[in-house]
């Protein structure tokens, strides 16, 4: 079974991209690479309960194991010495980044508090969009009660686009909600 948001893909994106653009081959056609989830545990370095609590929400988000992060320099400022987990991090590709894209345009986003649509300057140059959650409740595997902490989450979209505008167009026609200037 091929998720709803590839099957969209095929039937709607390309021929719109096609015929803004002028691609001439349906591989020209720009397309998702990859989705790439990333919280920082920098706050709380010392407590590993945190850190055990972050890759198991990321576990859950995803349906994958993240990786650990680790520092590779020593900033007395910060008091982060080198090999201490900073972060923590997943990638998905294929069939999963499908389905946590589709999660995310219609379940996500609209349980966001106060949500009136992503900004276009989320799109980079290279047609990237990068999101960033205060809280990470907003996905429908986390139930708020079992929370013990609140910890951010940020979600990089991966595109094979050339410009801004494409990755823009790409977005928009999968059907994320872009704020109207």
């Amino acid at each position: 079974m091929i998720p709803r948001l590839k099957e969209k893909y095929f039937k709607h994106v390309v021929p719109a991209m096609e015929k803004r653009f002028g691609y001439k081959n349906v591989m020209a056609v720009p397309r998702l690479m990859k989705v790439v989830l990333n919280s920082g545990v920098g706050k709380s370095l010392k407590d590993d309960k945190f850190t055990e609590a972050v890759v198991n929400t990321l576990t859950r988000i995803s349906g994958q194991k993240p990786m650990l992060a680790q520092a590779k320099k020593s900033i007395s400022a910060f008091k982060i010495r080198q090999g201490m987990t900073v972060g923590v991090t997943v990638t998905m590709r294929g069939r999963r980044m499908y389905e946590f894209v589709d999660k995310l345009i219609n379940v996500a986003l609209a349980r966001v508090r106060d949500f009136q649509g992503i900004t276009s300057t989320s799109v980079d140059s290279r047609g990237n969009l990068t999101i960033g959650f205060k809280e990470h409740v907003v996905f429908p595997e986390i139930r708020s009660d079992e929370v013990e902490r609140i910890h951010g989450l940020e979600v990089c979209l991966t595109t094979n686009a050339k410009t801004r505008e494409e990755g823009l167009e790409l977005f928009t026609l999968l059907g994320f909600p872009f704020k109207k200037n």
